[in-house]
Formats: C-alpha cells, sequence, structure tokens
C-alpha cells in the first residue's frame, strides 16, 4: 500500500523537516483533487485529468495503491469509460492509505 522505500528516498533528498510541509501539501492537493473527481466523475476529460494528477501525486509520496488505481482510472476515462473506477474507490483507497501513512511514519523515521 505504501512504498516505504520512496517515503526514506524523499525525506533524504529534503530533509526532515521539510518532509512535514511536502506531506501537508500533499494531503490537501489530493484532498482537493478527489473532491473535483467526486463533482465531475462522469466526464471522461475530467476524470482523466484528475486521475494523472493524483497517480503522479501519490507516486510521488509512497501511496503505491492509490496510484495503481489513478493509473487504471486514467486508463479507462481516457478511452471515453470514467466510471471503471468510481470515486468512491478512489477515496477508500486514499483514506486507507493516509491512515496507515500517518500511523506507520513516526516509527518509520525514528528508525
Amino acid at each position: 500500500m505504501i512504498d516505504w522505500s520512496r517515503i526514506n528516498e524523499l525525506v533524504e533528498e529534503i530533509g526532515a523537516e521539510d518532509f512535514g510541509e511536502v506531506v501537508e501539501l500533499f494531503l490537501d492537493e489530493v484532498e482537493g483533487a478527489i473532491c473535483i473527481f467526486e463533482q465531475s466523475a462522469s466526464d471522461p476529460v475530467v476524470a482523466e485529468e484528475q486521475m494523472h494528477f493524483l497517480k503522479g501525486a501519490a507516486l510521488n509520496l509512497g501511496f503505491e495503491s492509490l496510484a495503481q488505481l489513478c493509473l487504471k482510472g486514467e486508463k479507462a476515462a481516457s478511452t471515453g469509460r470514467p466510471e471503471v473506477v468510481s470515486p468512491a474507490e478512489v477515496r477508500e483507497t486514499f483514506e486507507t492509505s493516509r491512515v496507515q501513512f500517518q500511523e506507520d511514519l513516526p516509527n518509520r523515521l525514528a528508525a
């Protein structure tokens, strides 16, 4: 669900201090993109755009399950099938990943 090697790499790149800001920005931006997707999920263009954005953001912060789901949604929306991945699936995957990330992060950073 979470690619912890990506998290470690990111912390090394930007430092532990700035990492918290990156996480906060990521969570805010992903929430916004999911809201846009929820409001316009039947529009293939909007769905593809939001899935693409979410996929990239998720990969940057190691949210592997979310990235894979969004890749599937992006591909489907690009062929006019935005219903393949529902907003509920995206939100559930994000929330589950977020909870695991926030619960496990302190121990991972301390290691």
